[in-house]
């Protein structure tokens, strides 16, 4: 394959870093990817831009490592992710760090066990045929649709399903997904001024947009914790292991306030995130077609016409590939941010007290160093005779050291289960006239919806 023949999906325009903070002043929609500079893909270890508490990326494997597994406790998550998640999922795992950390996660994790792909398989396959059916009907119109919307609706149905043994009535779909995009935008994690004129754990106060976005997801989650609540032993899912958790040291439940802390985070982690990189896969495939074709032949050699199985998702190789290189462009996460609670070392940069310490997926999946074309779409870097090649620790789509997400195997079979069942039976057409461009917020989605269309195979 020659360089003319690869295929560069969007990505941000690189600027020197003046230009890049001036860029991101300019349009006002805190959008961090186009606030790195050019050399942000290329160095081990950096400081981004200049700031009074001082941000430092680290793209290098082993110092990435070192800072996630944060055996000192020197790391924990930064002050601006935590004041940026607590009005949506409160005190919980997702934000929480050392002994607090440990006890929640004591809790909850029997609740885990549900998670196996065994025992979620069914309750994904049924979502999925659901989807399907709204599928079709689309077909059917020739109706365009918001790509986004479309892939938060399935996800969040699956989760749903997981975790609370309910599919998601669409009406609730349509809040939750407004609500996230609201608090995706407006969150002010992403306030590039506070990011450079403000000292370590500042107070944040957050827009009331976003209060009241948060209140009205938590709403909905609050009836879901409800009606295990109301009914206790009619459960056994997810929400059920949580409601019957006791603290080892107390032997206290968790209070209504926290299950639905602890749950949010299974509904955030388990829909919003998936649904990024299903967004980005599937814009793929509109944007390059021939793919469709690469898929349906894997597909239909292993599968045939019958449903597609558990044992099925674990033989579509090039499937597993595309979903893989789909997450090392477009990682759920952009940015792991941490903060240093004091001075310290890590591959010879000196950190002061406070200091932003940047782990971001992002730049780490595209630096050069690690990867061959960094920013062309090459499934096969993922087949499995070619995955010996790749730089241990330069590929963390899902976190990594202790705080790896349990929920990696679950996202990864939910999602080859969709590609191969939505890419079997419909062309995806992009609408015309757009322009993609990623941004980073809370995952890395699209900066405006993508809207295409379905279309039915021919027979």
């Amino acid at each position: 394959m020659t360089a003319s023949d690869l295929y560069i999906p969007p990505k941000p325009l690189s600027l020197w870093s003046v230009v890049a903070l001036a860029r991101v002043m300019w349009k006002g929609d805190g959008n961090l990817l186009e606030l790195l500079p050019a050399a942000a893909y290329h160095f081990d270890v950096g400081n981004l831009g200049y700031s009074r508490r001082s941000t430092v990326l680290f793209n290098q494997p082993e110092a990435v490592r070192e800072i996630m597994r944060d055996a000192d406790g020197v790391f924990p998550k930064s002050d601006l992710m935590v004041s940026a998640l607590e009005h949506l999922i409160g005190d919980s795992i997702f934000v929480t760090d050392g002994e607090r950390w440990k006890r929640q996660r004591a809790m909850i994790d029997p609740a885990f066990s549900h998670m196996r792909i065994s025992h979620a398989f069914g309750a994904m396959k049924a979502a999925v045929d659901d989807h399907l059916t709204i599928l079709r009907e689309k077909a059917d119109a020739g109706e365009a649709f918001s790509l986004d919307l479309a892939m938060s609706h399935l996800t969040a149905d699956i989760i749903c399903r997981t975790v609370f043994s309910t599919p998601l009535q669409s009406g609730v779909a349509v809040d939750v997904f407004e609500d996230f995009t609201l608090f995706e935008r407006s969150a002010v994690q992403v306030d590039v001024m506070r990011l450079i004129f403000k000292p370590a754990w500042s107070d944040i106060p957050q827009p009331p947009e976003v209060l009241a976005a948060c209140e009205r997801i938590r709403r909905h989650l609050g009836t879901l914790v409800d009606s295990h609540l109301d009914d206790p032993g009619a459960f056994d899912d997810i929400a059920s292991s949580v409601i019957s958790a006791r603290d080892q040291e107390t032997g206290e439940p968790f209070s209504r306030e926290a299950l639905i802390d602890q749950l949010g985070v299974f509904f955030l982690a388990g829909h919003e995130t998936t649904a990024s990189a299903l967004t980005w896969a599937f814009y793929i495939l509109a944007d390059q077609p021939q793919w469709l074709s690469h898929l349906r032949e894997e597909i239909a050699a292993v599968v045939g016409d019958a449903p597609v199985t558990f044992e099925h998702t674990r033989q579509l190789p090039l499937t597993k590939a595309f979903f893989k290189e789909t997450l090392r462009l477009y990682p759920p996460i952009t940015f792991m941010p941490r903060v240093a609670l004091r001075e310290a070392t890590v591959a010879g940069r000196r950190l002061r007290k406070g200091a932003l310490v940047m782990i971001a997926p992002w730049t780490l999946h595209r630096n050069g160093k690690w990867w061959s074309d960094p920013h062309a779409f090459r499934p096969e870097r993922f087949l499995p005779e070619n995955e010996d090649a790749l730089i241990q620790g330069a590929y963390i789509p899902f976190g990594q050291g202790p705080h790896t997400c349990v929920g990696a195997g679950f996202a990864q079979t939910e999602s080859v289960l969709i590609l191969a069942e939505l890419v079997r039976q419909f062309d995806w057409l992009l609408s015309p006239g757009q322009t993609v461009r990623p941004a980073a917020r809370m995952t890395t989605r699209p900066a405006d919806q993508v809207m295409l269309h379905v279309r039915h195979l021919a027979a």
